[in-house]
């Protein structure tokens, strides 16, 4: 009943990707399909959020692939992606992924956001343990996703009742 559950929540999404993609394509559509996902059932303190910033460091085809479901996707507030090599930039993020080329500075990226309300996505177990409210893996069935909901709270972020209940592990 799960992957049904999965399917009908990402079901927008996936029907803005319908061009055909290269082998390998898929999955970067897929995993920034779920991360644009992750945005949109997260709610921000307030104020209102006048433009949305996707920031992505260490994985560049993601942040790619954000950006084309980005074109494709009507949205309401102004979106933009951001590619980070360094941390100073975090402040003006509102979601960050930390991606393979980073696992090994999670740490000072973690420190440079302090508590600020910015939705961390992790690609790896790793990541999730350090810190990312949502870590994003690649299992034998596909893709997965954990949440970290106190992480999220203490950033001033909720996530909504759907994606926790869709989640592999709620902490």
């Amino acid at each position: 009943m799960r992957p049904f559950r999965l399917a009908w929540l990402l079901l927008p999404v996936l029907s803005a990707l319908a061009a055909p993609a290269r082998a390998g394509q898929d999955q970067l559509q897929l995993k920034a399909a779920f991360i644009y996902r992750f945005a949109q059932l997260t709610q921000w303190p307030p104020p209102p959020l006048r433009e949305f910033t996707y920031c992505v460091a260490g994985d560049a085809p993601l942040q790619d692939a954000l950006r084309l479901l980005m074109q494709a996707t009507p949205g309401g507030v102004p979106v933009h992606t951001l590619q980070l090599n360094e941390p100073q930039r975090v402040p003006q993020c509102q979601l960050l992924v930390l991606g393979a080329g980073v696992r090994g500075d999670l740490r000072r990226w973690h420190e440079v956001l302090a508590d600020d309300p910015v939705l961390v996505v992790g690609d790896s177990a790793e990541s999730f343990r350090s810190g990312a409210i949502i870590g994003l893996v690649i299992e034998p069935n596909g893709l997965a996703f954990r949440i970290n909901q106190t992480e999220a709270r203490r950033r001033g972020l909720a996530i909504s009742y759907q994606m926790l209940k869709l989640a592999r592990e709620v902490k």
